[in-house]
């Protein structure tokens, strides 16, 4: 797949370059110094950058770029005597006594006396034992907690503290960085001074018509005082600055590298309006939602644009994406070119061949069905059809990216599931073509402002409409004692003919844990992780397996129906007579794992009982119980948790009360350390510091419409204007090798 990549030609070769301004030596080398080692900054010798080292700090710009997690707010002390009980409170102190203990379980305490002019209170500390050592009596600490009683005194538990060196740091906001080892908070404090004052002059890289714009301080004050703040009031402003630094950068690179350049010089532009989308149109059964038809004109604009389209589509559980891709290859069709509709397994292939399958035969576009279980006879025919052209559309697995799989020409592609692809996987199917458009879909909602920071070089829709459907889909939260109200409504619903899902998080337990694999059987290569919460999770309950659950289910609650297995690690044969037996109603309660996540349409059935249902995550959950209700019938959710936790069955609850995957998916990420939003899996995102895209939707928002802009008008920031962003950009992604010469 090609992409522009940011040259690495330096744009500091001159101060006139950088800024427009011939006069700036200063600047110049206050920002050329932001790429120097640590070792340039006053205090720090070779032992501390190699302490520094292991907390990912090397260079200037590292260490301005190591944010504080807190502060600590001198300007607001309170006295002993005036802390209210059960409020969190700082408190400015000196220790007068220091007692170790130990209890007879071998718990560690530490336990000081401290005072002040108004009055004395104990703060103890457990599993903490080296602090009997840095503590002495006389020294001065600011410490910051909650405020217990502890009968006739006032005492903390745990309180984060600082050492006070001198009387006069009273009224001052200290930043806590993160530290350790050796590096305490006030080693890295000072050294993090010392690199403002040597870097103080550097040139800003927004351009003043986006500061202007988006009424932001510069980042030199924005670093100040999100380091060094004057009062707690400086902090919203600086973050406010350098979130958007932070945003508009990532958007820049994602949108240059994510610009794919056609190897013969011809962009497809794709007629929408063709005989073939016409028919697949008036040969639906249904009728398109408002979100479905708008949908399909924003990926038709995509299509017959003058550029290569890279769009994605973010749908709801049931909201109907596959008649979206549909469209877009009766479009590829109708403009002379082929099209590949990839999935993630065989059964969800299988499932769009034939839910697609009749609806293309009537709109006259020919196609074919290939996977890792195809006939050998068959694939030599479907092959040769597709590289002669005879075949319009082909739809498969991980088997389209094969070598052999050539297409005449190809001018669109569909992902199903992306999530679940590789970039190389991806990258290789897109590569079949000399720039086919693309449309990448996926079930996993997402909000939008997460959308931007992850593929903020893909075009987007949202499909949160779900068809009218004569049902309604109930969802219940049940402790582990509970199951037999679950076990009930499965009963009910099986006397009316209907069928049953019950969910594992696990395949086995000892030897049946891993089945073995079969040559050939790709379908669970991005099986998704189980999401476990706490390890409390494991203390009553070590999970229940599909293999284990199913043969219990088998001889006592469901003892008079066929109970199926499907999971992962059965070969594709295996899993495709599994989901056969269930869909003919052969077999009446399947007991399975997420294999069944995406994709698997039965209308008949109407109840899951998802076991463990704590050690999903929300989002997962949710895309789980789409798989019933999915017709007339209506459908039962039973979330049975294991967990001994009460806060298990408050995080479950969310599912019980809402049925919207949007809102499901924020939910869930804001249950989520900062951290852990966005991971660094994706490309670039380890970049990111001080982004929560749950929080700073609006600043996301406005940096990937400025960087559009700025690319529209200047596609290789080339610019003068530009010239100390492009730097920026450069610099930002070049310690994590993702730009290249140009």
């Amino acid at each position: 797949m090609g992409s522009r990549s940011i040259p690495l030609s330096s744009p500091l070769s001159s101060s006139r370059r950088l800024s427009g301004d011939p006069g700036s030596p200063d600047r110049l080398e206050a920002t050329l110094a932001l790429s120097s080692s640590v070792t340039s900054i006053k205090g720090v010798s070779s032992a501390r950058a190699q302490a520094l080292a292991k907390l990912g700090i090397r260079t200037v710009r590292d260490l301005l770029t190591h944010f504080p997690r807190r502060y600590l707010d001198l300007s607001r002390v309170c006295t002993i005597s005036q802390a209210p009980i059960a409020s969190v409170c700082t408190i400015a102190c000196v220790i007068d006594r220091v007692t170790p203990k130990r209890t007879r379980t071998r718990l560690s305490i530490v336990e000081l006396d401290v005072r002040d002019a108004t009055g004395v209170m104990t703060v103890t500390f457990f599993h903490m034992p080296w602090l009997a050592k840095r503590f002495k009596p006389g020294m001065r600490l600011a410490i910051s907690g909650k405020v217990t009683d502890g009968y006739d005194f006032k005492q903390m538990t745990n309180p984060y503290f600082e050492e006070l060196e001198d009387e006069g740091i009273s009224g001052k906001v200290l930043a806590i960085h993160p530290a350790s080892g050796k590096l305490t908070v006030g080693v890295i404090r000072k050294i993090v001074e010392a690199a403002l004052d040597e870097t103080r002059a550097m040139f800003d890289p927004l351009p003043a018509s986006i500061r202007d714009k988006r009424n932001l301080i510069s980042r030199g004050a924005a670093l100040e005082r999100i380091h060094r703040p004057r009062t707690m009031d400086d902090i919203p402003q600086a973050k406010e600055r350098l979130i958007y630094e932070e945003v508009l950068c990532l958007q820049l690179y994602l949108m240059q590298q994510g610009s794919r350049e056609p190897k013969g010089g011809v962009v497809w532009q794709h007629t929408t309006d063709g005989s073939h989308v016409r028919g697949l149109h008036q040969g639906l059964p249904f009728e398109l939602t408002q979100d479905q038809s708008r949908t399909i004109q924003e990926l038709f604009a995509a299509m017959a644009a003058k550029r290569v389209g890279d769009h994605m589509v973010l749908g709801d559980v049931g909201t109907g994406k596959t008649i979206v891709a549909a469209f877009g290859m009766a479009a590829a069709a109708d403009s002379g070119g082929q099209s590949l509709l990839m999935a993630p397994t065989e059964i969800l292939a299988q499932q769009h061949a034939k839910t697609l399958g009749p609806l293309f035969d009537q709109a006259g576009i020919s196609w074919g069905l290939l996977t890792g279980s195809t006939s050998a006879p068959e694939r030599k025919h479907l092959l040769a059809s597709f590289a002669e052209g005879e075949l319009d559309a082909l739809i498969g697995t991980h088997a389209l990216i094969e070598d052999d799989v050539v297409a005449r020409s190809l001018s669109f592609v569909v992902i199903d599931e992306q999530q679940r692809f590789g970039v190389g996987q991806r990258a290789k199917l897109l590569d079949k073509g000399d720039a086919p458009d693309a449309l990448y879909m996926t079930a996993t909602p997402i909000p939008r402002s997460l959308a931007l920071t992850l593929f903020g070089n893909l075009t987007c829709s949202y499909l949160r409409q779900k068809p009218r459907r004569g049902s309604r889909r109930e969802t219940f939260a049940l402790e582990r004692s509970q199951r037999g109200v679950a076990y009930d409504a499965a009963q009910e619903a099986l006397e009316r003919g209907e069928r049953i899902y019950v969910v594992c998080p696990l395949v086995g337990k000892g030897e049946e844990k891993r089945p073995k694999r079969q040559a050939g059987d790709e379908d669970e290569a991005y099986h998704p992780d189980i999401l476990i919460e706490d390890e409390g999770d494991f203390d009553a309950h070590d999970g229940t397996s599909a293999i284990a659950e199913a043969r219990r289910l088998a001889s006592t609650v469901f003892a008079a129906y066929e109970v199926g297995l499907l999971h992962g690690g059965m070969t594709s044969d295996e899993k495709r007579q599994a989901m056969d037996a269930f869909v003919s109603g052969e077999v009446q309660v399947l007991v399975t794992t997420t294999v069944i996540e995406v994709g698997v349409d039965v209308p008949e059935a109407t109840v899951m009982i998802v076991e463990d249902a704590d050690r999903f995550g929300l989002s997962q959950l949710h895309q789980l119980r789409g798989r019933v209700g999915r017709a007339d019938l209506d459908a039962q959710v039973y979330l049975v948790s294991s967990s001994a936790q009460p806060a298990a069955l408050t995080r479950l609850a969310a599912l019980v009360q809402s049925d919207d995957g949007f809102q499901i998916a924020g939910y869930d990420l804001s249950l989520r350390r900062e951290g852990d939003i966005l991971g660094n899996k994706q490309s670039g995102t380890s970049a990111l510091k001080l982004v929560n895209v749950i929080k700073d939707a609006a600043l996301i928002e406005a940096a990937h419409e400025d960087a559009r802009v700025i690319l529209e008008a200047d596609p290789d920031l080339a610019g003068e204007d530009v010239a100390a962003l492009a730097h920026e950009v450069r610099m930002m992604f070049a310690e994590e090798g993702m730009v290249s010469g140009g």
